[in-house]
C-alpha cells in the first residue's frame, strides 16, 4: 500500500464521502439509533405495545450496544419507574422535581445514576431479554460496543469518522435523556390534561422518532402510536406500520376509540363505559367545545379593563389543577371570582372529572351520576354546556384495536 493510498484512506475511509455525504451518513446513523430507542426500547420493551420479530429485536439490541452502550433492562426499568413515580421524588428525571437545567444538560448522568440502582432494575426491569448474548456480551462489555463503533467509523469515514462517532455518542444522551425527559415535561402544548406535566414538543415527530409527542404518550402510555390529532405525525409509527406490513411486527395496543353515534339519544351503560375508558378524550372535547367557546364569548363581552387578564386565563381554566402552583391557583381564583359564567363551566369540568375518576363504583351508579350531571348542565342556560351535555348521549365505545 502506497503512502498516497494510506493518506486517501485516512482522508475518507472506505466510503470516501463528500461533505454532504458525511452529513447524510451521520444523520442516517443517528436516525437509526433514535428509531431503535423509540420502537424497540420504548414501545416494544418498556410498554409492550407491540411485538417485534426476533431478528428485528436483535438488530436493535446490537445497534444500541454499538451506538449507546445501553442495556435493554436498564433503559426499560428506568422508563417504567419514570411512569410509576412521574413528577415525584422517586422520578429518575423529572424537571418538575430536579429543575429543567439539570435534566436537559445532565440527563445522561441521571440515567447512569438510576442504572446503577439494583432495586430499580429488579423491580421494573422484568420481562426484558436475558439470553446468552445479553448476559455475556451486552451486559458485561457495554464499552466494547462503543469502542468497536469508533473503529468502524474510522474504517468507513477515515479521520472524519472520529467526528461522526462523537456525534453518535452525544445524540441519545442529549435528545432522549435531555430533550425528551426535560423539555418534554417543561415546554410545549398539551392535547390531553393528564395528571403529569408531559408536553408535546412538536406536532411533527421526526427528529426524535415521534417522541416529540410526549404528552400523547403519557396520556396513553401503552399505545404503539404516539400521534392522535390529524395534524400530528409520528415517524416511529410509520416504521412500525412498515414492519407490520412485512410481518416483522405485530401491534398489540392503541389508544381507545371514542365513537359518537348521532342517532343515540339516551344515556346508557355503553355511554358510561365509553366516557370512563376515554376520559382524557372526553375532557379534551369539553375544553374545546365548552371552556374555549365560553371563554371566547366572555372575553368578547368584557370591557378593556378586565379583558387582558381574562384573555390570559384560558390556560389556567384548561390546566390540570394538581399541576398548578400557588400563584397560578390564585390567578385562577381571581378570574373565577369576577366571572360567574366561567365559574360555572369550570365547576362542571371538575365535577365531570371527578365522576370519571371513580373506580370503585358500579356502572349503574356512574350512569346515575352522569345523568344528574347532564340534567344540571342543561339547566344552566349556558348554550355550549347544554350542547355538550346533549352530545354526551351519543358517546359509545368504538370497534378499534385493543385499548391502551
Amino acid at each position: 500500500m502506497t503512502l498516497n493510498s494510506i493518506l486517501n484512506f485516512l482522508d475518507g475511509g472506505l466510503l470516501q464521502p463528500s461533505v454532504w455525504g458525511y452529513i447524510g451518513w451521520t444523520l442516517l446513523l443517528t436516525h437509526i439509533t433514535i428509531i431503535s430507542v423509540t420502537v424497540y426500547l420504548h414501545r416494544c420493551q418498556a410498554h409492550r405495545a407491540l411485538d417485534l420479530h426476533p431478528v428485528v429485536s436483535h438488530f436493535f439490541r446490537l445497534w444500541l450496544w454499538l451506538t449507546t452502550g445501553m442495556r435493554t433492562k436498564e433503559w426499560t426499568a428506568i422508563h417504567r419507574k419514570h411512569h410509576a413515580k412521574c413528577e415525584t421524588e422517586g422520578d429518575p428525571h423529572s424537571p418538575v422535581v430536579l429543575g429543567i437545567d439539570t435534566v436537559l444538560w445532565r440527563g445522561a448522568e441521571l440515567y447512569q445514576k438510576e442504572a446503577d440502582n439494583a432495586e430499580t432494575l429488579e423491580r421494573y426491569g422484568k420481562g426484558t431479554p436475558d439470553d446468552w448474548m445479553e448476559r455475556y456480551i451486552y451486559a458485561r462489555s457495554k464499552n466494547w460496543g462503543i469502542s468497536l463503533l469508533f473503529v468502524l467509523d474510522i474504517l468507513f469515514f477515515g479521520v472524519a469518522g472520529i467526528a461522526v462517532w462523537a456525534i453518535q455518542m452525544v445524540w441519545i444522551p442529549f435528545f432522549a435523556a435531555g430533550v425528551i425527559n426535560g423539555l418534554g415535561h417543561w415546554w410545549g402544548y398539551r392535547s390531553y390534561e393528564c395528571d403529569d406535566a408531559a408536553t408535546n414538543i412538536s406536532p411533527i415527530g421526526i427528529l426524535i422518532g415521534g417522541e416529540e409527542l410526549h404528552n400523547n404518550h403519557h396520556a396513553f402510555a401503552s399505545s404503539a402510536k404516539l400521534s392522535s390529532k390529524w395534524y400530528e405525525f409520528d415517524i416511529g409509527w410509520m416504521y412500525i406500520c412498515l414492519l407490520e406490513m412485512f410481518c416483522l411486527a405485530k401491534v398489540k395496543k392503541l389508544p381507545p376509540e371514542l365513537a359518537i353515534n348521532r342517532g343515540k339519544i339516551a344515556l346508557d351503560t355503553d355511554t358510561v363505559i365509553a366516557m370512563v375508558g376515554n376520559r382524557l378524550q372526553v375532557m379534551s372535547h369539553y375544553c374545546q367545545d365548552v371552556l374555549k367557546r365560553v371563554h371566547r364569548d366572555e372575553v368578547g363581552k368584557a370591557d378593556a379593563v378586565v379583558r387582558e387578564d381574562l384573555h390570559r386565563s384560558l390556560p389556567l381554566l384548561i390546566r390540570e389543577e394538581s399541576l398548578m402552583d400557588g400563584s397560578s391557583k390564585e390567578r385562577l381564583e381571581s378570574v373565577l371570582d369576577s366571572n360567574q359564567t366561567l365559574t360555572t363551566v369550570y365547576t362542571f369540568k371538575q365535577k365531570l372529572q371527578e365522576i370519571m375518576r371513580r373506580s370503585a363504583v358500579t356502572h349503574e351508579h356512574l350512569l346515575e351520576a352522569v345523568q344528574e350531571w347532564c340534567h344540571q348542565a342543561e339547566a344552566t342556560g349556558i348554550k355550549a354546556l347544554e350542547e355538550f351535555a346533549q352530545a354526551i348521549r351519543g358517546y359509545s365505545m368504538g370497534c378499534g384495536p385493543t385499548p391502551a
